[in-house]
């Protein structure tokens, strides 16, 4: 659990909009996520804050070793 508690924590980011996108998608997603997928949002959440926030908005297409999990976060972001 202390893993679950440490990635909520990085996601608290400098911008108010890249928040609440996370923010709904730890709601809405980060329960169900497999040992992978965690893997791999942990290294999504290495990435720049603006950069981030653009592949989280579309304004950016992300490099394809986070194409999955920024499909989710697109996904969790239009509900």
């Amino acid at each position: 659990m202390a893993d679950l508690d440490r990635i909520r924590w990085r996601c608290r980011r400098g911008l108010l909009e890249l928040d609440l996108i996370l923010a709904r998608f730890l709601d809405a997603r980060l329960p169900g996520l497999d040992a992978g997928q965690l893997e791999q949002f942990k290294a999504l959440l290495e990435e720049a804050d603006n950069d981030l926030l653009d592949m989280a908005m579309g304004r950016q297409e992300p490099p394809p070793r986070h194409r999955a999990m920024v499909d989710m976060l697109r996904s969790v972001r239009s509900i």
